[in-house]
């Protein structure tokens, strides 16, 4: 007779999902970091301390920062120690970049939107409306076409402030509580929270951009302040508990991937010796490739065996004219500055692209 000590028989669809990728994580040796073996040297100084603040809230930043903090702090063996800060814990998310800069903050992890830099890219920043179709668009269009080089120059202008790296995180769905979205016009007068550059070009179609504390929005969803969500996709709604307060899920997404991004006050940055500075690139790294997995197989997994929201969906040719409105609302956004005319031009290069190579591509 055999043990199970891992049932999972009574648990429903969307909890053996999570507890599946959970299981694999943590045998792929993702789950939680590892402390290396390093030999013990004793130190003539204290250690260096940073605080870093990222946007998410703690069930979510356990996924998209904790690991990443912790393995750092693990492997840096003493010499060096982050102090990780949820979403508003220390200031509210509207001025982690202010705080990173004057150096209340030593690190940040956010999007360029939701923390309005003053970057003329910043637009760009969280979701873009249709920028990507899948999450390794984002790593692609940095690597490949050039967009890191462009947001390192966009934060050299900046006092301060030294940008890292950027990643992909989840596509962008509306999640509803009680009003089914099947039209466009089941928009019109939505309250929704979400990103800034989405809410822009959602109003369009009579959406209500409504911005609060993160914290705040599981109790304006439930007495009816907030309609939904245009913040994340069907994961991070599971995640969050969010999944248990909306019933509707519309399945046409906004844009693919979330655009998310690490900076360092550039002092403090300047203090870290190279070896630790590699360090925390590479736990980086190591946290793009986790919340690719995350977020990839939790999507799709949930969209079809979740259980807690109904899928409705904008028949196609009604979406079309929304596809059709994103091109003219790029034009319109190139129109602001030079760089962001350039950031544009990579999007609709890196579109053409991916048409032209066909499948697995588009």
């Amino acid at each position: 007779m055999t043990n199970n000590t891992d049932d999972t028989s009574k648990m429903s669809p969307s909890e053996r999902i999570l507890a599946t990728r959970r299981k694999f994580l943590a045998s792929a040796g993702l789950a939680a970091p590892a402390a290396l073996a390093t030999p013990a040297i004793v130190r003539a100084q204290a250690p260096i301390r940073w605080r870093l603040q990222t946007y998410a809230g703690p069930s979510l930043g356990e996924h998209v920062i904790k690991r990443q903090v912790d393995a750092f702090n693990a492997a840096a063996n003493g010499e060096m120690e982050i102090e990780l800060y949820y979403a508003d814990q220390l200031v509210p998310t509207s001025e982690l970049f202010r705080a990173l800069q004057n150096g209340t903050l030593d690190a940040i992890q956010s999007d360029e939107a939701t923390m309005a830099a003053p970057v003329d890219i910043s637009v760009f920043g969280g979701y873009f409306p249709f920028a990507s179709r899948f999450s390794p668009d984002v790593g692609a269009m940095f690597m490949y076409y050039g967009l890191d080089e462009i947001w390192k120059e966009a934060y050299a202008d900046i006092e301060n402030v030294t940008y890292l790296s950027t990643g992909a995180w989840d596509p962008l769905h509306i999640f509803t509580v009680n009003k089914p979205i099947r039209s466009l016009a089941d928009l019109n007068g939505l309250r929704v929270f979400g990103v800034p550059t989405a809410g822009r070009f959602l109003s369009r179609y009579g959406l209500i951009p409504v911005t609060v504390p993160w914290d705040d929005v599981e109790v304006a969803l439930r007495t009816g302040d907030l309609d939904g969500v245009a913040w994340c996709g069907f994961t991070e709604m599971y995640a969050m508990g969010w999944a248990d307060i909306c019933k509707y899920a519309l399945a046409n997404s906004i844009t693919g991937a979330w655009f998310g991004s690490y900076y360092v006050n550039t002092q403090s940055w300047e203090k870290v010796p190279p070896h630790l500075q590699q360090l925390y690139r590479s736990t980086i790294d190591q946290s793009h490739y986790y919340r690719l997995i995350w977020y990839w197989g939790g999507e799709a997994k949930l969209r079809v065996e979740g259980e807690k929201m109904e899928l409705t969906e904008i028949p196609s040719q009604e979406w079309a004219q929304v596809v059709k409105d994103a091109q003219s609302f790029w034009d319109e956004v190139a129109q602001e500055s030079p760089r962001a005319a350039r950031v544009v031009e990579i999007f609709k290069k890196y579109a053409s692209d991916m048409e032209k190579a066909g499948y697995p591509y588009r």
